[in-house]
């Protein structure tokens, strides 16, 4: 958008120059035509004397007829060229309003790109705690699990020494079926079995008892492991939503560092694209358009314009190399321009031989600005495929 805007501001100064140029060719045919009047009362007091210079006098009728229709020509190509002139001042007005909303959307998307950091330094700071949250459910998980092992082997050696009890039992009523002989005996062993068995039924029950405190803790336990892990399962999707989001905001700071990042700008051109060649002389100033490109980094340089156009504030750099091949009354000149202002010359003339001249300078330029060389009026400037005449410039640093 800058860039398209300088461009027009510079074809208007174009058509600015070409109005001047015009109204001086305008000054010049009307003192051509006061020349002509007097000449006409010139004639007209010779006519009785001098027959030959009639076919004269009516020559310079006849161009004068042709300079007024050239004048009538310029006339309406110079209303034309105001009526351009205000078109493009209306379209700068509508860009001027339009690049003031783009600044006020620059302003917005910074202060929206602050929240956003502020947001991310507090989802980064919520993710760090969440993570240390699943850590510590991690280990109490694991403690519970080993608990939870220990007490299902301490409940099958339990089950095992039961199990040994009744058989043991079995085997006690097998005796009580021995013969008579030994009923005494077995019932004075099965009273101190039966005070035995009591004491096992007792630690049986005991046994059963803790089985069974062991069976709703381990259900408390695994209702408690199950809560955990829905808990822990909500806590990762919570963590891979807000994962999500950071990963978001993180591309979208991306996005706007990208946006923001400095340009690197820097190009070397020369003036003529292929073969070799003198331009000039005209009678006024004329833009030159170097069409040879060497380097042209960030694209700020147009070689079908020969203008540069900054596209960040800051200071850049320019260098000029002319020359041109001796002539007695035409020099070598260019003149650098920033926005229709003359800032330095590069000059060189001699009769005969090759001259040439150069000259720099370090500009403080704004986004849009426009920079390009002039041929001064008068001047030649000389090229060909070793590159004499050149045009160079890059940005030092921002602003």
């Amino acid at each position: 958008m800058s860039a398209t805007l300088a461009e027009q501001r510079v074809e208007m100064r174009h058509l600015q120059r070409e109005n001047e140029a015009q109204a001086a060719k305008l000054r010049e045919l009307e003192l051509q035509k006061t020349e002509v009047d007097k000449l006409k009362q010139q004639l007209k007091a010779q006519a009785a004397e001098l027959t030959n210079t009639r076919a004269e006098l009516t020559n310079t009728r006849a161009e004068l007829t042709n300079m007024r229709a050239e004048l009538s020509n310029t006339t309406a190509r110079t209303d034309v060229t105001e009526n351009q002139v205000e078109a493009l001042k209306r379209d700068n007005e509508a860009q001027a309003a339009e690049l003031t909303n783009t600044r006020a959307e620059l302003t917005n998307t910074r202060a929206e790109l602050t929240n956003m950091r502020a947001e991310l330094s507090n989802t980064t700071a919520r993710t760090d705690v969440t993570e240390n949250q699943v850590e510590a459910l991690k280990r109490d998980n694991e403690a519970q699990a080993a608990e939870l092992t220990n007490t299902r082997a301490e409940l099958t050696n339990t089950r095992a020494e039961l199990t040994n009890m009744r058989a043991e039992l079995s085997n006690t009523t097998a005796r009580t079926d021995v013969t008579e002989n030994q009923v005494e005996a077995l019932k004075r062993d099965n009273e101190a079995q039966a005070a035995e068995l009591s004491n096992m039924a007792a630690r049986t029950d005991v046994t059963e008892n803790q089985v069974e405190a062991l069976k709703r803790d381990n259900e408390a336990q695994a209702a408690e492991l199950t809560n955990t892990r829905a808990e822990l399962i909500n806590m990762a999707e919570e963590l891979s939503n807000m994962t999500a989001r950071t990963d978001v905001t993180e591309n979208q700071v991306e996005a706007l560092k990208r946006d923001n990042e400095v340009k690197q700008v820097a190009f070397s051109t020369s003036l003529l694209a292929s073969g070799s060649g003198t331009i000039g002389p005209f009678n006024t100033y004329t833009p030159l358009v170097f069409r040879y490109v060497v380097t042209n980094i960030g694209n700020a340089y147009n070689p079908n314009t020969g203008l540069f156009i900054a596209p960040v504030r800051g200071a850049y750099h320019f260098e000029i190399y002319i020359g041109a091949h001796g002539h007695a009354s035409h020099p070598s000149s260019v003149v650098l321009v920033k926005n229709g202002e003359h800032i330095f010359i590069a000059y060189a003339h001699q009769p005969s031989h090759y001259g040439s001249s150069a000259n720099g300078a370090t500009l403080l330029l704004e986004v849009g600005d426009v920079v390009f060389l002039r041929l001064r009026g008068n001047s030649r400037v000389y090229d060909n495929e070793n590159h004499h005449s050149t045009f160079s410039g890059n940005l030092l640093f921002t602003m």
